[in-house]
């Protein structure tokens, strides 16, 4: 990863992230505008993270969190016990094409994973295309398993598969990246 930082995208970083979805993410790209209030703060579980190196942001990651667990109810209500806690949502993840294979993408995907654990999320969920055998073989080797498919997810009507991570417990497993 030779000197990238992971930290949270600010503003400032619209262009970059903009240019980042177009490439990695091409028809599935999200609109600018959609990435402005994220990167705003407007989407009130949305958190994106950019990997950047030097002055280049790189690489980008966006993860929805799970609500506090009395957020929607009384603030003076405990949390149902019997509840299980909201999974995050790996929403985004991408890196520029000339960066590809560095270790950007993991450290973006633990920095990912290192929140939603601090937002109480004991699994992490995401969906890949049918078709990106890369990016399926690159969460299988982070220890994600196939829970489901959506049929005709994408706008070119490819399946995807839904994928989840424990995030607690005896099977967690954490990564170093360096």
């Amino acid at each position: 990863m030779s000197g990238a930082l992971v930290r949270r995208a600010v503003p400032g970083d619209l262009d970059a992230v903009a240019g980042l979805e177009r490439e990695g993410l091409g028809d599935d790209a999200w609109s600018e505008a959609l990435v402005a209030a994220g990167l705003a703060g407007d989407l009130p579980t949305v958190v994106y993270l950019v990997a950047q190196d030097g002055s280049e942001v790189v690489g980008h990651a966006v993860v929805s969190l799970p609500l506090p667990a009395t957020a929607a109810a009384d603030p003076g209500l405990d949390p149902d016990p019997d509840t299980d806690p909201d999974p995050a949502e790996l929403q985004r993840i991408a890196v520029a094409a000339d960066r590809r294979r560095g270790g950007l993408a993991s450290a973006l995907l633990e920095a990912v994973a290192a929140l939603a654990r601090e937002a109480g999320a004991e699994r992490l969920l995401l969906e890949v295309r049918e078709d990106n055998a890369g990016a399926r073989a690159f969460y299988a080797a982070r220890g994600f398993g196939e829970i489901a498919r959506r049929s005709r997810y994408y706008r070119d009507g490819t399946a995807a598969v839904v994928l989840e991570r424990a995030l607690v417990g005896p099977e967690t497993k954490v990564w170093t990246v360096s």
